[in-house]
């Protein structure tokens, strides 16, 4: 080879280098590469550390739980074994929630039939950024009503950290009333009658539900319900991550899914439509009332069902105890939810549930079970190739925090408020621990 190609060479590769590079910091093209890179690293990742094979259950005998558990849900029973008090040194993320006195449900008037198909119009379709499901539902959603933005805005607030794995419900609610001037509440055991009738009465609604895609594992997914069609049996829903206007069949949807997030639901309304949406949801606005007849819902269908349907059906069972305060009896439904989930073949776990759901940590915190909650947290953050988990970490940093280990406790307060700087509950936390005011 002459000289004279040799030197056109060395120029020709440093300006592709910085061509590649130039090209690279254009946001469109870096999103969608480190989309691939992200994905490619997780599944190296999982192929060396397979997530179906971790357990969740706890290490009590499984005859043990079942008793225990059955003695706990019995709704009969007039004695508790009393059990030593447990003192949380903080008020935590995860309420427990409290009657509405001030508002009663304006009775329904007599029921009009629905129309055999609405669709909701202006609703601003948008394909979510890497991980960003939350943010972007919730964005679509509130442009409905006029607000301005996009699902860059509300990630800035809910998800400034792009490590972080997953946008709770509440939080997305949180966003609503204290970013835009709107109106939000999120209630439980939502059915298929009451987003038609929502939908009807112009409100879309958002809805969590379990997402399986080909060639990948159980996840949580969030789409907007934007209108039904009888003819068709289906909804129309917003989904992010496949397709704007996408059919959801009712069968599909009664069939699993919805059930796996204990039917939620998120309604945004503005203030002056605060009357029309009590009259819709009837006793259901009253979150305690809400909580009482999920209960009986889920416990009715729990004979029912097997497999991953039960799974996550004593789950919900536990969680819905928890937010009504019962943290014992809530706790033993837990226990027989992660024993169920031992039963489950590989490709049945749902192994990133404690991604979304986090009601166990604080029911065995508040029984005292603090190596239980850091045995659960551990499991779940060992299936993290990279991302992280913020109420994972600060449930953990209570657990050792209560057993004395406060280096521990420190490193998960901190990574915790890495992942959501805004985390209340963690900075307070980590002052407490550190034995600042």
């Amino acid at each position: 080879m002459s000289k004279k190609p040799r030197v056109k060479l060395w120029i020709i590769l440093p300006v592709l280098l910085l061509a590649a590079i130039g090209l690279y910091l254009l946001p469109p093209i870096q999103q969608r590469v480190n989309w691939r890179l992200a994905s490619l690293q997780t599944q190296i990742f999982y192929w060396l550390n397979p997530p179906d094979q971790v357990s969740l259950a706890q290490e009590e005998q499984i005859d043990v739980i079942v008793k225990a558990t059955w003695s706990a849900i019995t709704r009969q029973q007039t004695e508790q074994a009393v059990l030593p008090t447990i003192t949380p040194p903080v008020v935590v993320e995860t309420q427990i929630i409290t009657p509405t006195p001030t508002i009663e449900p304006t009775p329904a008037p007599t029921a009009t039939p629905l129309p055999s198909k609405v669709v909701l119009s202006g609703i601003q379709h948008e394909y979510q950024s890497f991980n960003n499901c939350g943010p972007v539902n919730l964005s679509m959603a509130l442009g409905f009503w006029g607000w301005q933005g996009n699902q860059n805005m509300t990630k800035q607030v809910l998800r400034p950290n792009e490590d972080d794995s997953n946008v709770m419900v509440e939080e997305m609610a949180n966003y609503v009333t204290q970013q835009t001037g709107l109106q939000a509440l999120v209630r439980y055991g939502g059915s298929q009658q009451l987003l038609k009738d929502l939908i009807a009465a112009g409100f879309p609604v958002i809805i969590e539900s379990g997402h399986q895609p080909p060639k990948d594992w159980w996840m949580g997914h969030y789409v907007v319900v934007s209108g039904y069609d009888d003819s068709w049996s289906t909804f129309i829903t917003q989904d992010s991550l496949i397709m704007p206007d996408l059919p959801l069949p009712y069968e599909e949807m009664a069939k699993h899914g919805w059930r796996d997030f204990n039917y939620v639901y998120l309604v945004i309304y503005p203030a002056s439509e605060e009357e029309k949406i009590i009259s819709l949801l009837g006793a259901d606005y009253d979150p305690l009332e809400n909580l009482n007849r999920s209960l009986q819902n889920t416990e009715a269908e729990i004979p029912q069902l097997a497999e991953r349907d039960l799974f996550f059906a004593w789950f919900n069972h536990g969680a819905l105890l928890q937010k009504m305060g019962d943290a014992q009896a809530a706790a033993a439904s837990f226990d027989l939810a992660f024993a169920q989930y031992d039963t489950l073949t590989e490709d049945q776990r749902p192994w990133r549930v404690l991604w979304y759901r986090v009601e166990p940590y604080q029911a065995y915190y508040e029984t005292g079970r603090y190596q239980s909650v850091i045995d659960l947290a551990n499991a779940t953050l060992s299936m993290l190739s990279k991302r992280g988990l913020e109420e994972t970490h600060f449930w953990r940093g209570l657990a050792y925090e209560a057993l004395g280990q406060n280096e521990k406790a420190i490193f998960d307060y901190e990574i915790a408020l890495q992942l959501r700087p805004t985390y209340a509950e963690a900075q307070q936390a980590l002052l407490r621990v550190q034995g600042m005011p």
